[in-house]
């Protein structure tokens, strides 16, 4: 993968933050977007693609490395955010408070930059749809395009038309 391309992701994934930050501090459709512990753990992996995307893109040495730990980053979130688009299909499920967000909450990172890791939110609750599709449905999405992406350019493409001239 080219440098720009990982450039590109390492912004993808930074952005989709800053569009979760957005979305919680001023909300849509009258509605606040409180984060729950599943979707601050989603952060954290959008942040780790877009950290070792971009050590990446200016390392080429270590490339492989940074490409595969973006990649298991992205497998990660893929599968919280899984793990959460299951638990809003069924809310029944839910015990109410969830553990998850003390033992998140007490991480000095929560302390420290509580509006990006502090988990107030119910992860089995129904917020409004953004285009048709509920936010942990879009991170679902975004989490499968950036995996796909990494693993099918891991490794580099053989030019099948000059082996069998």
């Amino acid at each position: 993968m080219s440098q720009a391309k990982y450039f590109y992701l390492s912004l993808l994934s930074l952005g989709l933050v800053i569009f979760a930050v957005i979305l919680q501090q001023v909300g849509y459709q009258g509605v606040s977007f409180l984060p729950c512990p599943l979707c601050i753990l989603q952060r954290i992996g959008y942040l780790g693609i877009s950290i070792f995307c971009f050590l990446a893109a200016g390392f080429n040495p270590l490339r492989k490395l940074f490409h595969l730990l973006a990649a298991l980053c992205a497998a990660y979130g893929l599968s919280i955010a899984g793990r959460q688009v299951w638990l809003v299909s069924h809310p029944e499920t839910s015990c109410g408070i969830d553990p998850l967000e003390t033992w998140i909450n007490q991480f000095q990172l929560a302390k420290g930059l509580p509006w990006l890791f502090k988990a107030d939110g119910m992860c089995s609750a129904k917020l409004p749809a953004i285009l048709g599709l509920q936010v942990p449905e879009w991170s679902l999405v975004w989490f499968a395009i950036i995996l796909v992406t990494l693993l099918v350019s891991f490794f580099p493409r053989r030019n099948l038309g000059a082996e069998s001239a």
